[in-house]
């Protein structure tokens, strides 16, 4: 008789990735009253989140809270990444810039990472030919132009190596040519893998940028859809009054 063949055990199934940003039950409080109010946020790895919503939403509030600048009153802020401490890295509306070069201001960063003196000049010119900055290398950043400016601030960001990137309105005061430029940079830094939270106004840009959108409303979350669905028919009546330029109340 001949012998069976023992069974070959199944195939393992790929296990879906955490989060990378997880938030439960997160409120947050500002002068005794509550800001922002959201039960349940999850953001998987790749690609743009762009946060929308009218003036006193909450966006910019859960940028402070996930950088670490506003402590919840209740509720958990969970962030993954490779490091035993995951890092995030947030880029204000305007640039905070050292009396320095643009190279200084990037060695400076970097030297808060305890890298060797080799990696540290090949991040360097690695920061600065991304961000367009090779031939400013040398210049005073703050004499620098808007444009310019935000893009310094942008390497100096990058050179913390975050998991999760924090962009507020990061173009609010840029030329269109200048914005155009800052938008290829940001699509540019998707594709190498960097996660990005994008906090902006301009519906426009979130068109062109987003893979999915968050719609704040009064401090909570009225949807979290892909952006194609989302800018294609949101499902609150509020976020397509928003879309179509009309008041929300």
């Amino acid at each position: 008789m001949r012998r069976a063949e023992p069974l070959s055990p199944p195939p393992m199934q790929p296990q879906p990735l955490e989060p990378l940003l997880e938030l439960r039950a997160l409120r947050l409080e500002l002068a005794g009253r509550t800001v922002l109010a959201i039960d349940r946020l999850e953001l998987a790895r790749p690609g743009i989140t762009v946060v929308l919503g009218p003036n006193g939403a909450g966006k910019t509030v859960l940028l402070h809270a996930l950088q670490g600048l506003l402590a919840p009153a209740a509720g958990s802020i969970r962030l993954r990444g490779a490091r035993d401490t995951p890092r995030t890295a947030l880029l204000f509306q305007k640039p905070v810039l050292l009396r320095r070069t643009v190279a200084a201001n990037l060695r400076y960063v970097l030297a808060r990472r305890r890298l060797g003196r080799v990696e540290r000049r090949r991040l360097l010119e690695e920061l600065l030919g991304l961000c367009e900055l090779e031939p400013l290398a040398h210049r005073p950043a703050r004499r620098l132009s808007g444009g310019e400016q935000q893009r310094v601030a942008l390497a100096m960001a990058l050179a913390l190596d975050p998991d999760l990137l924090l962009l507020d309105e990061p173009t609010a005061s840029l030329d269109p040519t200048n914005t155009a430029r800052f938008e290829a940079l940001v699509g540019r830094i998707r594709d190498r893998g960097t996660r990005i939270l994008l906090v902006t106004h301009d519906v426009a840009q979130a068109r062109r940028l987003a893979d999915e959108v968050v719609f704040l409303h009064r401090g909570r979350i009225l949807e979290h859809a892909p952006a194609r669905r989302f800018f294609r028919a949101p499902a609150s009546p509020i976020a397509r009054a928003y879309l179509e330029g009309g008041l929300v109340p």
